[in-house]
């Protein structure tokens, strides 16, 4: 997709409920383009004073954010908003911290970056059957770098945020919500009805005990810091130099990641091991379901 092309479309349905698709074909990437798109959107959040929520989705029923552009990833490009890799914890705690609440409506793959976009939200609801949620990483020889470790640790409690992290699979979107890592799973023919609803609900009601009360709950609940997020983020970039970490790469981007096909949508099918060894496993035949964790 052109650097030129527009990833976020912003509708501001009402005055406080504001819905913003992300949009990157083929597969819904995040780029250092939509990096910079999200920064300006958060210049606009804070500076209008009647917004009250926002809804993230995506375009793409297939994918939500498919994940990290491992290859342009550490590019900061000529346009405004743009930062380098490092500012993600930076946003994090803007939307984190902001007087408006963020919701995440998941449909389809959320993997790596997506994941971790969608847990950078105040909720997060998800389709029952097309949400596929995964931190990727460690399958690919590298740790997460946009705070999955430290949401989930939180959401989901350590020995299953290992087990997300460290098995680096895909899981459904019932098992999501069973961890916390999402509200609820809803029918895919329900989730835009019910999400809408809530927002419309939250956007009829006055902002300033919103503001608060959000306010509030962090405070109660305790999000993770800055310097915490930061501290993975650099941990990220340092994995993505090693030569295991390259060498991996190099291969999986010949099988098909980042293209539009059986690779990426059995990520987590082919991120497992090949038969009779260990590493990248190939092409599975053809119509075979994607392979989801049900572990309780």
């Amino acid at each position: 997709m052109s650097k030129d092309h527009k990833r976020l479309k912003i509708e501001k349905t009402t005055p406080g409920y504001w819905k913003v698709t992300l949009n990157n074909p083929p597969i819904n990437l995040y780029d250092p383009e939509m990096f910079a798109e999200l920064r300006m959107l958060m210049d606009q959040i804070e500076e209008d004073k009647n917004t009250k929520v926002v809804v993230f989705d995506s375009a793409d029923p297939d994918y939500f954010i498919s994940h990290y552009d491992i290859v342009r990833g550490e590019v900061v490009p000529d346009m405004p908003g743009s930062a380098p890799f490092s500012e993600w914890p930076a946003f994090v705690t803007r939307l984190a911290q902001s007087r408006v609440i963020s919701i995440a409506k998941v449909r389809g793959r959320a993997r790596g970056h997506g994941s971790e976009l969608a847990l950078a939200c105040d909720m997060r609801f998800a389709s029952r059957e097309k949400a596929i949620f995964a931190q990727i990483e460690v399958g690919c020889a590298v740790v997460p770098g946009g705070g999955a470790t430290e949401w989930l640790t939180a959401l989901a409690g350590r020995s299953r945020a290992l087990e997300i992290i460290v098995g680096a699979d895909d899981f459904d979107a019932i098992t999501a919500e069973k961890y916390g890592w999402v509200n609820r799973a809803l029918p895919d023919a329900e989730l835009d009805g019910f999400v809408d609803n809530f927002a419309r609900r939250i956007a009829s009601f006055e902002k300033r005990p919103l503001e608060l009360a959000k306010k509030l709950v962090n405070a109660r609940a305790g999000i993770p810091s800055e310097a915490e997020r930061w501290s993975s983020n650099q941990s990220f970039v340092t994995t993505t130099t090693w030569p295991e970490a390259q060498a991996l790469i190099g291969e999986m981007l010949q099988n098909g990641l980042q293209q539009r096909g059986d690779f990426e949508l059995r990520m987590g099918h082919h991120l497992g091991p090949r038969r009779g060894g260990r590493g990248l496993s190939r092409r599975g035949p053809p119509g075979e379901q994607d392979r989801t964790s049900g572990a309780a």
